[in-house]
Parts: C-alpha cells; structure tokens; sequence
C-alpha cells in the first residue's frame, strides 16, 4: 500500500554535509501516540529533534516532518547516514502486543520501509549492531547503533522487526490451512560451478540472471519457487531481479549466511535444507 504522507513541517533539521544515507532506522516514540502529536512535538525548535517520518495506527498514512535528502535529529551521529521514522509505540511493548494490537502500525512501518528503499536503493535486510555501526546497508532499530547512535534500546526486544522485513519484502502468512515447508530436504544440485551464482544481471560470466532465456532460466524459476514454497513472496518468473535480490538478502541474514543478495551453491542448498522459521 502506498502511504499518504501528512506533512508537518519540522525546523530541526541541517544537511548531511555531503554524507549518503546507508540505514533505514526504526524507532519508538515512547509518548506520543499519534502521528499528529509527534509533529506537534518536533514542530517546536526548542524540542530540538525530529525524525524523517512518524507512524500511527492509521493504516496507510504517516506523519513527514523532515525531507528525506536532509538529515532529521533523532539517532545522534548516526544522523548523516540514516532515514528514520518513529513508530508511536513503547520499547517496553511485548511482541504479542505489537502483533495482536498494533498491526497496522507494523503494517505501515513495512510499506514505509518499502518505499524508502525503492527511492534510495538501500536493501530490506536486517543488519546485526556491528553492521549498521560499520558500513552495512540496510535496516536496523535505534538499539543497534549503540553509544554512536545515542545509547537507546527502542523498538525493545518484543519489536517483530523480522514480520517487518518480511511484509515490506511483499512476504505474507501461508494461506489458513496450510503451512509453509519444513526444510531438511535434499536440494537439487547447484547448477553451476561453485564459483559461480545467481543474480542480478552482470557482465560477470560466473553471474547467471536467467534474462536472457535458456538454462539459466529454467534455474533461477527452481531457486524462486522454492523460495515461495517456503512462504516467501517472491514470483517465479525465471529472472533474477531486485525482488529476488531482497529475498536472497533477508533469507541469508535469516539463516546466517554472508549477506551479498546473490545465490551461490550454499544459499541454494540451505533453500532446501534449513529449517522454515
């Protein structure tokens, strides 16, 4: 769904001096409980913060406060290479709370979070803290930036960031009365060499896209229609392009995989072999 973006105008706000956002930053607001409120807040210049966006329970908006190509003041010196929004939620909230009571809310931080990485590039992956403190592209909360993003601890550890990432990749529960695979089967044999992988398309002779036609084809639909027999969301077309990247990314950071978006002979076979969590 795309949102509708409410503006309020924010007066705390300076250029990135030349910086390129890298993160997409969850928060929460820890008071305020609308969008509305929020920007009541960050419109006063003595607050002296803001966040690019604030996200309500009202499905299919969301507060805009601070332009994405300026850096908002809301995740200390983090602030050059993040966009953030501020999901008007409580740390302390329990993950049955967020699912069960503030779905739209979640639902609204997906599509934001899906918006945000078509405009800028930046992939729907979930980073670990030394990722998102280092040069890592991606997603992550408040807490995962540490002392260098303020010494916060928001979402909290009940923030179902993974449901998150896996509605704004376009992912969505099995229909009622089925269940997704189990994993630990046998995987077909990687097509290729081992030096070589799935992706998208590349000069690279070891890169194989299945966009022009043949076997590659043919490989990279078996790879996606396992990834949707799982319950990704993810069409199985036979080309290798941004969507399957974004499922590669967050299926490997799932699993514990290095994270580069591409589909080489141990992503393939864990396609099959690890369990479905």
């Amino acid at each position: 769904m795309t949102l509708r973006r409410v503006w309020r105008y924010s007066p705390n706000y300076s250029g990135r001096g030349g910086a390129t956002p890298r993160l997409l930053v969850l928060h929460t607001a820890e008071g305020a409980t609308t969008h509305e409120a929020l920007g009541n807040f960050f419109a006063q210049s003595s607050s002296g913060v803001s966040s690019h966006t604030g996200i309500d329970d009202k499905r299919g908006e969301c507060g805009e406060y601070v332009h994405r190509p300026d850096k908002a003041w809301t995740q200390g010196n983090a602030n050059p290479v993040a966009i953030s929004t501020e999901l008007c939620g409580f740390a302390s909230w329990s993950r049955s709370t967020w699912l069960n009571s503030h779905s739209n809310m979640l639902h609204n931080a997906a599509d934001w979070l899906a918006e945000e990485s078509a405009a800028t590039g930046i992939p729907l992956v979930k980073l670990t803290a030394s990722q998102a403190q280092g040069s890592g592209r991606g997603v992550c909360q408040h807490a995962d930036l540490g002392s260098w993003g303020g010494g916060h601890w928001d979402c909290g550890s009940g923030f179902p960031i993974d449901d998150v990432l896996s509605w704004a990749l376009g992912g969505a529960p099995p229909p009622s009365g089925t269940a997704p695979p189990s994993g630990g089967t046998a995987a077909p044999p990687f097509p290729y060499p081992s030096s070589h992988y799935l992706g998208q398309p590349d000069p690279d002779p070891s890169c194989h896209s299945g966009y022009y036609g043949g076997v590659d084809t043919t490989n990279v639909r078996t790879w996606q229609q396992r990834m949707r027999d799982r319950g990704w969301s993810i069409t199985a077309d036979g080309q290798y392009g941004p969507q399957s990247e974004g499922v590669a990314r967050q299926f490997q950071a799932e699993k514990g995989l290095g994270v580069d978006g591409l589909v080489g002979p141990q992503t393939w076979a864990m396609a099959w072999t690890a369990p479905v969590t």
